[in-house]
Parts: C-alpha cells; sequence; structure tokens
C-alpha cells in the first residue's frame, strides 16, 4: 500500500497550487511558467549572479565530492581525469568518482522500495521542490556558469536555456506524471451480477509502479534543457534514474543531482535514487 512518510516536510502542499496550474497549462496549451526567464537582481536577489560566479570558481580544479559539492553514499572510487574544457579557454579541471555501470544500477535498484511504496502525491511534491531548489539555483550555485562553461553559450542563454528553460520543461512532464496516475482511482469494487447466491464482488486497490531504472544519456549543447524531460517523466512515476552526462557538460548535470539528492534525503528517501 502506498503510504505518506511521518515527521517529513509536506512538499505536496506547498506546491499543490503549482502542479495544478501545471496541469491546466498542460491542458490549455497557452503560455504559462511560474520560473523568471531573466537573470535580474531584482528577481533572483542582488547577490545571486555575484555568489554563482564564486560557486562555480569554487568547483574548478577540485574533486566534485566535497565541501559545497558532496555527493554521499554516492557509489564508485577513485576519479575520472578531468574532460570539460571551457570554449572561453580554460579547462574546468573537475574530476569525479569512477562508477562502473554494475555499482550504479545495484544503488539505484537498493533505493527502490520507499520510492516505489509512496503515493503518487508525495512523489509529484518532491519532484517539484527538486524544480523549485534549481530554479532558486539558477545563478545563484553556479548553474548557468556551468552550463556557460561547459556549452560555450553566452551567459544570459544559458542561464534561460539551462535555467528556468529547463525547468519549464521538467515541470511539464511531472504534470502529465501526476495527472495521469491522478487519474485512476486508488480503489474500486467490481460487481458481477449472477444467478443465485448474488453478485459476485471484489474489492480492488491500484498502486502505480515504476518499471525499472532509468538511463539519461545526456548531450554536451543542452545537457539540462534535453535531459529534465526525462529526468522528470522519470522521477514521478517511481523509477530511478541512472545519469550519464557527456563527458564534456558534467558539471550541470551534476550539481542537478546534488540538489535532488538533498530534497530526497529531506523526505525520507534515499539519496541514490539518483
Amino acid at each position: 500500500m502506498p503510504q505518506k512518510l511521518p515527521d517529513r516536510p509536506d512538499f505536496l502542499a506547498r506546491h499543490r497550487a503549482l502542479l495544478e496550474q501545471a496541469v491546466a497549462a498542460t491542458a490549455g496549451r497557452d503560455h504559462w511558467t511560474p520560473y523568471p526567464e531573466s537573470p535580474s537582481r531584482s528577481v533572483y536577489g542582488e547577490g545571486a549572479a555575484k555568489s554563482g560566479e564564486a560557486a562555480f570558481r569554487e568547483a574548478l580544479g577540485g574533486h566534485f565530492r566535497g565541501g559545497h559539492f558532496a555527493l554521499p553514499g554516492h557509489p564508485g572510487h577513485g576519479a575520472l581525469p578531468a574532460t570539460e574544457e571551457s570554449p572561453y579557454g580554460f579547462p574546468l579541471g573537475v574530476t569525479y568518482l569512477r562508477v562502473a555501470p554494475e555499482e550504479a544500477l545495484a544503488a539505484a535498484t537498493a533505493a527502490t522500495g520507499p520510492w516505489r511504496d509512496a503515493e503518487a502525491d508525495t512523489r509529484a511534491g518532491v519532484a517539484a521542490e527538486i524544480l523549485g531548489r534549481l530554479n532558486a539555483a539558477s545563478s545563484e550555485i553556479a548553474h548557468a556558469h556551468a552550463v556557460e562553461h561547459t556549452t560555450g553559450q553566452a551567459f544570459v542563454m544559458a542561464f534561460q536555456a539551462g535555467g528556468p528553460h529547463t525547468q519549464d520543461r521538467g515541470l511539464g512532464a511531472v504534470a502529465y506524471a501526476w495527472a495521469e496516475q491522478e487519474r485512476r482511482p486508488d480503489a474500486a469494487r467490481w460487481s458481477k451480477p449472477r444467478g443465485k447466491g448474488g453478485p459476485l464482488v471484489i474489492d480492488k486497490k491500484f498502486t502505480p509502479v515504476g518499471r525499472g531504472v532509468a538511463l539519461l544519456i545526456a548531450c554536451d549543447t543542452f545537457p539540462t534543457w534535453n535531459g529534465y524531460p526525462g529526468l522528470s517523466a522519470s522521477w514521478s512515476p517511481a523509477i530511478r534514474v541512472v545519469v550519464k552526462p557527456h563527458p564534456g557538460a558534467v558539471l550541470p548535470l551534476a550539481i542537478t543531482v546534488r540538489i535532488a539528492r538533498e530534497v530526497l534525503a529531506e523526505a525520507g528517501f534515499d539519496a541514490r535514487t539518483w
């Protein structure tokens, strides 16, 4: 039976209005977005741009497992060689854990139970919270700078295409998945008339179950814009995700995974769902 987790943040209550607006927008096919596309200081905060660049510079030449960029419990060992180089003329020098395919699958499989057993509402609320934090982090934690210096896009384009426009695509996928899961009943009474002895009655209960582990193979031109629809369409129906970034654009998706894991842990789930 799907179960609500006790003593955890109620992300659905926080984001129900947002999700309902998103579902209505997918039905109406009109323009709507909750994520401002301007990187203006008046929208994202006075110090967002400076703090975002500082966080990006902090990541350069380091290993994506400690400090601001920690991934607790991440499988793997050793470090892959740094492969990202900014088209603006300098190497990023960031190294990442070496993870074998079987290690990634084992970690995702081990995280199956609670995420699969949670209600669709719970998963939708967690997904909306992840997207909200990614939006807040669009410039604040170097996301836009990571997109800029892996794809070669100018900063404003990197901010918009790698941030709000990407989050729009993710929210659309969450809305579709949530609406489809909510459309079917949780329970139903099936009754078949028959002759003597009265009708044959069966009480049925239905639980959406995510099938297997999804694999996201990302590109280096729009790693988040092309990646978030698949990610969002997978996590909402309880499918675990293994993320395989392009060697030239790892950092944007590494930051995405880190933020998603923070939310999952706060909600009481195994962060290795991603």
